[in-house]
């Protein structure tokens, strides 16, 4: 017979490994829509879009487990149009929806920086920026940009933009996944030769040519699907129910 999890048995153990009460984010994290009380299968995903929702009502699922969630303090609050698409979906089907944020890129196992290293390779030195998202570290072996920026592209399966010297050496590497371009300077300040985000921003060009520190924008999905599938895999060794992790393709 197919194992189950209660609900706020898996709300509960999920605040408590993420330490979500110690961050402060721009979104809640835990428990965003309520569905059934029992929990048997989960679909993981990068972001709840609707596409990820469709998926997760095709394969029957009862909850919905994923980075970025909703309810973002910048949107419009308001459950209209595409957001009252997205809950009449989820509502429809009485499925969960379970979003961690910053907890998931900080937390030293599971979290998307962590597991960006783990198959980047590197080794994790210490942390930096705002409550300590970033990491830094080094490679198995002195390397050059380009050839990290190669390396990059064979682990995410996606071309990443370099900027900067490709044949820079590279001996330190900062990283911080998804949307981190402000985390530059801090991460300057690391010492690092290079520094590794999803997304880059037109000013963070020119600091990257005027400061001598190389940037690759490797990607904000393709940094960050790797958290929620190490949670995922998390949750099905600890209580026997069935994980799925559903790739929505996303370019940027």
């Amino acid at each position: 017979m197919q194992k189950a999890i209660q609900r706020e048995e898996l709300r509960a153990h999920l605040d408590r490994l993420l330490d979500t009460a110690q961050f402060r984010d721009y979104c809640p994290n835990g428990l965003q829509v309520e569905g059934k009380a029992e929990v048997r299968r989960i679909v993981c995903g990068v972001t709840a879009s609707q596409a990820l929702i469709d998926a997760a009502i095709e394969r029957q699922a009862d909850a919905i487990l994923v980075h970025h969630g909703w309810f973002w303090k910048s949107e419009d609050g308001r459950v209209t149009g595409f957001r009252k698409q997205r809950m009449a979906s989820l509502l429809a089907h009485d499925i969960n929806l379970f979003a961690y944020h910053l907890p998931l890129d900080a937390h030293p196992e599971l979290g998307n920086n962590a597991q960006l290293a783990t198959r980047a390779g590197w080794r994790i030195d210490g942390r930096f920026g705002e409550q300590n998202i970033g990491f830094f570290g080094v490679p198995p072996a002195p390397t050059f940009c380009g050839e990290l920026a190669a390396h990059l592209e064979r682990v995410l399966g996606r071309t990443p933009l370099l900027v900067g010297d490709a044949q820079k050496p590279v001996t330190r590497i900062a990283w911080c996944s998804g949307g981190a371009q402000d985390y530059f300077e801090e991460a300057l300040a690391t010492g690092a030769d290079v520094f590794v985000s999803g997304e880059i921003s037109e000013q963070t060009v020119h600091l990257a040519r005027e400061t001598g520190m190389a940037f690759i924008a490797a990607g904000h999905h393709a940094t960050e699907r790797y958290g929620v599938q190490a949670l995922g895999a998390n949750l099905a060794g600890e209580f026997g129910i069935e994980v799925e992790f559903v790739d929505i393709d996303n370019p940027v």
